[in-house]
């Protein structure tokens, strides 16, 4: 049998599993990605009630692998490992890298044969600050390093979203982290707040507009002063009613100082920590990758790259660092 054949033997079933949704990917014995799959049933959508819910969804989609490939391990990352998950993972304390992950794991039957290990989320509980934590992207940290080793060293990963986070490497391992609200309060200020009532649909024909309008939100978020936050977002409705800026664009304003106050933040803490040295990457969608880099730009701060989606080869290197799966030599360089 050849390699290239061997290769593409199925070697790992892989789970990102949050709360809105449930991909699962089938893993060659080169780490590449043989099969990808994605369903609504994450754990506000489960299809039955407490444990025989996540056993369904997992039979429902990844059942057929484990019958053509019964002694596939199986790993997950993600709120599945939360206290209202599958069997909750218990936060692990800074620094963590990948083995940590996996001395810290869990494991759940899977009511079809075979366990899932389910990797835990990351604490950060400093005695001068409240407590931070993250559960999922611990795993696509892992990828990311995993695949640009460049970053091992020392890096900043930016990774935008619902909740934003800001994550230092140092020496291979994730030694400090914080999170933003970016991403809901923007979409509650927008859907339930009196700012939304001004904001309609964006104009297909005024990209230039929209483009203006962010960055006016981040410099007003770069040139604000300490409790101007609340006083500034005003200015999305404001703004409209006085018609200096057209109604379609103004939610690029309050995304723009959303944003922009988080950057100003997030460069802050880092300056004030002296974690400044090495490359800064975002990591996840894309679209809103790409707007983060729009307003690093704009404070003159330099983005080393982008990366949409590491969690496959974070679950991966998880797996790896649990035993559970032994690569061919080389396969994954």
């Amino acid at each position: 049998m050849s390699n290239k054949h061997t290769e593409l033997l199925p070697a790992l079933i892989a789970l990102d599993w949050g709360t809105s949704s449930l991909r699962a990917f089938l893993l060659g014995n080169a780490g590449q990605v043989l099969q990808t799959r994605s369903t609504a049933q994450g754990l506000q959508a489960l299809p039955l009630p407490g444990a025989a819910g996540f056993e369904k969804a997992f039979a429902d989609i990844a059942g057929d692998w484990l019958a053509s490939w019964p002694q596939l391990p199986v790993v997950a990352g993600g709120m599945v490992g939360s206290a209202q998950g599958w069997k909750e993972a218990p936060y692990v304390r800074c620094p963590v890298d990948v083995g940590a992950l996996a001395r810290h794991s869990v494991s759940v039957p899977s009511g079809v044969g075979v366990d899932v290990v389910i990797a835990p989320g990351l604490l950060l509980d400093e005695a001068d600050n409240p407590p931070d934590v993250i559960r999922g992207e611990e795993i696509q940290i892992a990828g990311a390093l995993a695949t640009n080793p460049a970053l091992v060293e020392a890096a900043t990963l930016v990774m935008p979203g619902t909740h934003s986070k800001w994550v230092q490497i140092t020496a291979g391992q994730i030694t400090h982290f914080s999170s933003y609200m970016t991403g809901e309060i923007f979409s509650v200020l927008v859907k339930h707040s009196i700012l939304g009532r001004l904001m309609t649909e964006p104009a297909s024909e005024e990209p230039s507009s929209a483009q203006a309008a962010f960055a006016q939100g981040v410099e007003a978020a770069r040139h604000s002063q300490p409790g101007d936050f609340t006083h500034q977002i005003f200015a999305a409705r404001t703004l409209g009613l006085t018609q200096r800026l057209p109604q379609p664009v103004l939610k690029n304003y309050l995304s723009g100082l959303l944003i922009g106050h988080e950057l100003v933040s997030g460069l802050a803490k880092a300056s004030a920590q002296r974690q400044t040295q090495g490359p800064l990457l975002l990591i996840g969608e894309p679209s809103l990758c790409q707007r983060y880099a729009q307003a690093f730009a704009i404070l003159g701060v330099p983005v080393t790259g982008l990366l949409d989606n590491p969690a496959p080869r974070g679950l991966w290197e998880f797996a790896k660092a649990l035993g559970l799966i032994h690569p061919p030599q080389d396969a994954l360089h």
